[in-house]
């Protein structure tokens, strides 16, 4: 798999529970709950059949499914480097660790609830600026045990569930949306996942407060 290959960099990373790590980092690889519904953000090869046709992207119940695994990343066009704290208010990109596309949003009318079209876009990683997302959270930094919410950075709605649900293909699975209202439908947790030990940046930060 994929993400067990991780472990082999030399120590670096952190399984959950393991240490205790409170800040999400760059090139963790982290499971996304939504806390409402109580479903994990994921993807795979399935496309929507209406819309941008683009790689579709779902809520599903289950916890062990090794498609629900996203890669937190720099903003397009940028270089995030391993460890560094992501901060409130920061641009990101969530990559799908088993497809290497990116999650992405458009003006396409989502299939179920007529609400903004949330996909998975580009190849190996690398799609355009329509996959960045902001972390809205409080305080300086995303914190693990915290409820945080994504913002499309170019249409400023919200990564959200309402409890749509597909029919085959891909039955029982949620739908992904994005909504321009705030509400209880998209906040979002880290979960599951494998954590980039924070770099020195935090500790230097915390040494200058003290002073």
């Amino acid at each position: 798999m994929a993400v067990v290959s991780l472990l082999l960099f030399g120590g670096l990373w952190s399984a959950v529970g393991s240490s205790n790590l409170a800040v999400v980092t760059c090139g963790s690889v982290v499971k996304l709950l939504n806390t409402r519904h109580n479903v994990r953000l994921h993807s795979h090869d399935v496309r929507y059949g209406s819309g941008s046709g683009q790689q579709s992207v779902t809520g599903v119940t289950s916890v062990d499914d090794s498609n629900s695994y996203w890669r937190i990343r720099g903003k397009t066009a940028t270089v995030c480097e391993r460890g560094t704290p992501i901060r409130c208010g920061q641009p990101i990109r969530l990559t799908h660790v088993n497809t290497g596309r990116n999650l992405h949003s458009h003006h396409f009318t989502s299939p179920l609830s007529g609400n903004q079209e949330v996909s998975a876009f580009g190849e190996e990683g690398e799609g355009d600026y329509l996959d960045d997302w902001t972390v809205l959270c409080n305080g300086p930094y995303w914190v693990r045990d915290s409820e945080v919410r994504f913002k499309h950075s170019s249409t400023e709605v919200l990564l959200s569930v309402t409890g749509e649900q597909y029919g085959r293909p891909i039955s029982g699975q949620k739908e992904v949306h994005g909504m321009a209202q705030p509400s209880q439908n998209n906040y979002w947790k880290a979960m599951e996942g494998i954590f980039m030990k924070p770099s020195e940046l935090l500790k230097a930060e915390g040494h200058h407060t003290e002073l």
